[in-house]
């Protein structure tokens, strides 16, 4: 599968065939109705990325033009550009994180590390954690926690809060999410969040099998 965090790398094909691999949620399955002719009209227009795509829907004016132009009825464009919005999800704020020290949380700011996607791009590479920790003097296990949270808040439908019970479940990054044992996976969910521990409510196989698919796009 093709990383899909670079919109501009990533061709309108390889979007419609994401969309088509997806198990999508019921409010978008009428995304795959007549895709070849939806996307071959994009490409019509002179889209060719994601990126492009992107900056077709960015707006209600521009959305609005690209359905008269592209023959595409504007509420499925909306449900469109939901569904491509959600591969990147938004970066979270490490003043969220109220579990760990507040200390190491603060020490981070101080050097411009202030969410998520801040913190994966430096912990991405090889050597990074250790990097992170000779710039910060952070706590060693906490910094392998916020680099975790991070790599996993990049995967589509991934939350902070998901992202820690992912961790409790022993998912340390996107790629081990990507090759995990969904089955596995949603026992181990439901029994970590036995009670209500993350949120209200059931963790279904579906939904960990969707999390596992959407994990390959980021890897």
């Amino acid at each position: 599968m093709r990383n899909f965090t670079k919109p501009e790398t990533i061709t309108l094909a390889e979007v419609k065939a994401r969309i088509r691999s997806t198990d999508l949620v019921p409010s978008r399955q009428s995304l795959v109705e007549s895709i070849d002719h939806d996307f071959e009209h994009l490409d019509l227009q002179g889209l060719q990325t994601m990126a492009d795509l992107m900056n077709a829907l960015k707006n209600p004016s521009r959305l609005e033009a690209l359905s008269q132009a592209a023959e595409i009825d504007s509420q499925k464009l909306v449900l469109l550009r939901r569904e491509i919005e959600s591969y990147n999800p938004k970066p979270f704020k490490l003043t969220e994180i109220d579990w760990l020290s507040r200390q190491t949380i603060l020490r981070l700011i101080d050097q411009g590390i202030g969410n998520s996607a801040n913190l994966y791009e430096i912990t991405k590479e090889e050597d990074g954690v250790t990097k992170l920790l000779n710039s910060t003097g952070i706590d060693p296990e906490e910094s392998q926690i916020l680099a975790s949270l991070a790599d996993l808040a990049r995967v589509q439908w991934v939350s902070l809060n998901f992202a820690r019970m992912l961790l409790a479940a022993g998912i340390k990054s996107s790629q081990e999410l990507a090759l995990a044992d969904a089955n596995q996976l949603c026992l181990d969910l439901e029994r970590i969040n036995g009670g209500g521990n993350f949120f209200n409510g059931k963790i279904g196989l579906r939904d960990v099998k969707r999390l596992i698919h959407s994990a390959g796009y980021v890897n």
